[in-house]
């Protein structure tokens, strides 16, 4: 594993050539992957103990039987993971019970375990069956534990095809590891958790090397120092979902630092050219600078707190593993705006800074449109944003994204949240001009 991650990260280094040469290399390193599904297609500012993949569904739902109610006519797809017993046609019986009912597996995969053996199917069932009678299908010819799950059409695309899709973003940008563990592992928590201040022992020294896994939860050591939590309640891990999810993280440490190098320069009304690129770490001296030419206002609407705390939040608001961030650069290369996309547990929060001599120019609308944009392409319904009601230039950028708005007082506070169109999701896109407005 760790001869063919020094391979993978190798070629990632060597320039034009890599994607070809990447994937042909990831597919030895995730040559455990079968079959996986896409749990959950929603994506989602955190404190950095807090959850930092994509937004799961709105309601979870337990280990067990899925919906209780007839499908309609025709077929449905299903996601079936079930325990059977360790011993010869056991699962010739599973198979003969589902080809009694008309159902055709379209993928199998085993884990055999010390306490038997977890069968993963994705399987195309009459539409009138529910899932508790496929449920008591399984049971009666021996599955235990089972649970079931409605899939869709992502559900067919060949797995090992899905795993290497995964590895290529995780090799290409940093910030999509956390999106990437989501998507290989379904609806789950993955928690961030910071080295500990001061001297002794960090949070990555109570995990070993190899990462642990601990039935409901896995823990690997991340490549920035600490530990990537995931906790999955509802299903235990298998060891094949551990060792890939180890494996993109491997991967993700041997690549180090690395953000998507494109820049868009894009004129302002009154003919200067500002550049709009991605942000992280490397960013927070310019940052800080940024702050120190704000105005205590500009900075108390941003972050709701003392203003002196403020340089304490950057290395958070930067760091790839809480999501995104933009930075908007003038032609001398000072940052005079910064905008955040955070995932923040359920949901997804967006926050923007822009410098007080360049506000009231169609800075903050940019920047929040191109959040949103990123915050579809990860499958998000919605986006909230929390600021003041007497922050007019916040409040006017969220009305201007042409989407349905909610608006609610909490602790003072006010909290806008946008609803995406399902037309603004997965490819769709928000469409930018290369001269922008005023506000």
């Amino acid at each position: 594993m760790s001869d063919v991650t020094d391979a993978v990260a190798h070629l990632f280094q060597q320039g034009t050539a890599v994607p070809a040469m990447l994937l042909a290399s990831v597919a030895a390193l995730i040559a455990t992957a079968g079959f996986r599904t896409r749990w959950s297609r929603r994506h989602g500012q955190a404190p950095p103990a807090d959850d930092t993949g994509a937004r799961p569904p709105s309601a979870e739902r337990a280990a067990g039987p899925a919906p209780t109610g007839h499908e309609g006519a025709g077929s449905a797809l299903w996601r079936m993971r079930t325990t059977v017993r360790d011993a010869p046609g056991s699962l010739a019986v599973l198979c003969a019970a589902l080809a009694g009912r008309r159902i055709d597996i379209l993928s199998l995969q085993t884990h055999p375990l010390a306490e038997g053996t977890v069968d993963e199917f994705l399987l195309r069932a009459p539409g009138e069956l529910s899932g508790t009678e496929l449920a008591e299908v399984v049971t009666a010819a021996g599955g235990a534990r089972t649970w079931t799950e409605r899939a869709d059409a992502h559900d067919l695309v060949d797995a090992p095809t899905r795993v290497l899709g995964l590895a290529a973003r995780t090799a290409l940008d940093t910030a999509e590891l956390p999106l990437a563990l989501r998507q290989l592992l379904g609806r789950c928590t993955i928690r961030s958790l910071p080295p500990a201040a001061g001297a002794g022992a960090g949070a990555g020294d109570a995990v070993p090397p190899e990462g642990t896994l601990e039935d409901t939860v896995l823990r690997l050591r991340a490549p920035e120092g600490g530990v990537i939590s995931v906790e999955r309640p509802h299903l235990p891990f298998t060891p094949a979902e551990f060792a890939r999810a180890r494996a993109l993280v491997e991967l993700d440490a041997r690549l180090g630092p690395r953000i998507p190098r494109a820049r868009d320069v894009l004129t302002l009304p009154e003919g200067s050219d500002i550049t709009v690129r991605r942000a992280d770490t490397r960013d927070v001296p310019a940052a800080r600078a940024m702050h120190e030419r704000c105005s205590a206002q500009t900075l108390g609407l941003r972050y709701h707190g003392p203003v002196r705390d403020a340089d304490r939040y950057l290395n958070h608001l930067l760091s790839p593993r809480f999501g995104r961030t933009l930075a908007v650069q003038t032609a001398s290369g000072r940052i005079v705006g910064l905008g955040h996309l955070l995932w923040d547990g359920d949901e997804t929060e967006v926050a923007l800074l822009v410098e007080d001599a360049w506000q009231r120019r169609g800075i903050g609308g940019e920047l929040l449109g191109r959040l949103v944009a990123m915050a579809a392409e990860t499958g998000c319904e919605s986006v909230y944003a929390v600021t003041q009601a007497s922050n007019t230039g916040m409040v006017a950028a969220m009305r201007g994204l042409g989407l349905p708005l909610d608006y609610q007082i909490e602790e003072g506070t006010l909290v806008v949240t946008a609803r995406l169109a399902p037309s603004a999701r997965p490819g769709a896109g928000v469409p930018h001009e290369e001269r922008i407005g005023r506000d």
